[in-house]
């Protein structure tokens, strides 16, 4: 393996005469940083020339800012957003791509207390009646909203913040001014900014993320600089190379979300690294930036989803040099957001062990916006897919046992304090001796040791009982579909509730099936519904009983609709919201309809 050393940890637990179990490491946290721009302030002081963040310009060159030039323009924001008269009740609102004025604009307002809160672009570039976008206003006041173009969410501005200063990099809104972000960026640092830094402690809000909202409006979840903070001090007890060697990062994902928004993001200024935002994303059309980007810059730390190490495989198996500089200081490559198929895993680390003697250790975890992000994670070497590890230091773990499952709770300085403006959900959000409760299932890897880690097993809401009374345990059942389907699907929904047997909506991976199909419409051929027919079929026989026995799917050909609830734009699915949007093929998939594949009919084709 590559010089990466990781924790060792000690791990203690309990168990209760009521069946909970606790379970926590021994080590102490230790301290941290009162907020994460004292960080930020430390690396511009000592090395002001080191590159913080690049992204590419106009000509598909690098534009690079240091740290030196980026705190300059953080105190400058900072002092203007106070004459704005920004504060936590009128905070600033982001809606914007990943960019370097996007970052500079979030920590300007962390500079003088101001809470920011980054939205996922689609929530006001929706067609619809942005029923979203107006929950989020109703909940935060926001008092200026920065879009980095202004051109292209002129029609959200007018609707949802018609009287707001609009502060945009490029463009201009029909009736009405835009404030240049150059003009913000080259403010004299004040006095009152400087009080205003000072004045931040640890409970002060550095921003609101919200859930993805798949079943109403999102919920604003509060990051204290204390939730970051310590986050981060438990990060840098797991991944102790980082002290050593600054990370540098290659990373599309959106800072809407917790994972690069909080965890990623953070990372790089704890440890005084590098941030190369990539423009590119795991999808048709778009892979092709990621992979350039990573042609160019070697990253030390790596995190996508797994569909996304599933299309950089199927280009790096075949290209030498791209795989050669993405391992060439590699530490550690991790993937969230969606279970991992074995197929994808064994690839991904047969590809590693071939660059580097040792290979490079491949992991996941468990977090949350609520959670910091950073919870649970492992840093042993696996045979397969999906151990969360073992609790951050200073995080205990509360398994709490509920219908024959280990329902997992959290407490520890890094949960959020709560919702915004949302005292009853706050308080139906934790149990009576403050444990964050996210709603989710784990088992024991091994129950005699729970040093050997946890495994996901599932929502406890999308958990659903067959007609016979047996329940089913959603999300174990999706992840080993997914591995049965062997690379033909990316995911999987499952259906069943009430009925006598399962079914499965197919979210293809359409390149895989394309590869097997001898006519244009992979969906139809013949080649691929008989060895996805085989592939059920065998999935069936191998299953030990009805609620862990899929007998027949459909393959899905429209794809998932955020504004319906269906997917974030991280790319992970919602079941329930799946499942209610598309009854109509649900209801096909316990019909004679031909296009539904059945385990029981396989076939030549």
């Amino acid at each position: 393996m590559q010089d990466a050393d990781f924790w060792q940890p000690e791990i203690a637990s309990e168990t209760r005469p009521d069946g909970t179990v606790y379970v926590w490491q021994t080590a102490p946290l230790g301290d941290y940083a009162r907020c994460m721009n004292d960080r930020f302030a430390h690396w511009a002081t000592t090395t002001p020339d080191r590159v913080w963040m690049a992204e590419r310009g106009a000509d598909g060159q690098w534009q690079k800012m240091t740290y030196g030039a980026a705190w300059a323009q953080i105190r400058a924001i900072g002092s203007a957003l106070l004459d704005q008269g920004l504060g936590p009740d009128r905070p600033l609102l982001i809606l914007s791509e990943n960019s370097v004025a996007h970052a500079l604009m979030a920590l300007g307002a962390q500079q003088v207390g101001v809470p920011s809160a980054a939205l996922a672009p689609t929530y006001a570039l929706s067609t619809g009646d942005l029923a979203k976008l107006r929950g989020v206003a109703a909940q935060i006041t926001p008092g200026m909203v920065f879009a980095e173009q202004a051109a292209p969410y002129a029609r959200a501005l007018a609707a949802v913040f018609p009287d707001l200063p609009v502060v945009a990099v490029d463009g201009a809104l029909p009736d009405r001014a835009v404030i240049p972000f150059a003009r913000l960026a080259a403010t004299p640092p004040s006095a009152a900014m400087e009080a205003a830094w000072r004045a931040i402690t640890p409970d002060t809000v550095a921003k609101f993320l919200f859930t993805s909202g798949t079943t109403g409006t999102p919920k604003a979840v509060i990051q204290t600089q204390r939730l970051l903070c310590s986050n981060q001090k438990m990060v840098a007890a797991c991944y102790r190379f980082m002290e050593r060697e600054p990370p540098v990062v290659v990373d599309w994902a959106p800072w809407n979300h917790t994972a690069s928004g909080t965890k990623v993001f953070n990372m790089v200024i704890q440890h005084g690294g590098t941030y190369y935002i990539d423009a590119g994303k795991p999808a048709p059309g778009l892979i092709g930036t990621t992979l350039q980007n990573l042609r160019e810059i070697a990253p030390t730390w790596y995190f996508t989803v797994p569909l996304g190490y599933q299309m950089m495989l199927d280009e790096m198996e075949n290209d030498p040099a791209l795989r050669r500089n993405f391992f060439s200081r590699l530490k550690l490559m991790m993937y969230a957001g969606a279970g991992m198929s074995q197929p994808v895993w064994d690839r991904l680390t047969r590809l590693a062990e071939a660059e580097v003697p040792g290979g490079v250790l491949l992991n996941t975890g468990f977090g949350a916006t609520e959670t910091g992000p950073f919870a649970l994670t492992h840093t042993e070497r696996q045979a397969s897919a999906g151990n969360l590890g073992v609790p951050a230091p200073g995080l205990m773990l509360k398994l709490v046992p509920q219908d024959g499952k280990y329902e997992a709770r959290f407490k520890g300085p890094s949960i959020t304090p709560g919702y915004w403006r949302a005292p009853e959900l706050t308080a139906a959000a934790f149990d009576d001796e403050g444990f964050y409760c996210p709603g989710d299932a784990v088992r024991f890897a091994d129950p005699a040791d729970p040093a050997k880690g946890f495994y996901f097993d599932g929502r406890l809401a999308e958990n659903f009982k067959l007609a016979s009374g047996t329940w089913v345990a959603v999300g174990a059942l999706r992840a080993r579909l997914v591995d049965d389907l062997g690379g033909l699907a990316s995911d999987v929904v499952i259906a069943g509730e009430n009925r006598d047997t399962l079914a499965a909506l197919i979210v293809p991976d359409m390149a895989a099936l394309s590869a097997l199909a001898a006519t244009p419409d992979p969906v139809t051929d013949p080649a691929v519904r008989a060895e996805l027919a085989r592939r059920l079929a065998a999935h069936a026989a191998r299953a030990t009983g009805s609620s862990l026995r899929v007998t027949r799917a459909l393959l899905l050909t429209e794809p998932l609709d955020f504004d319906r609830g269906e997917m974030t734009d991280k790319r992970s699915i919602n079941q329930r919201a799946v499942l209610r949007n598309r009854a109509a093929l649900v209801e096909r998939l316990y019909s004679d309809d031909p296009d539904v594949i059945h385990a029981e009919r396989v076939v030549s084709p």
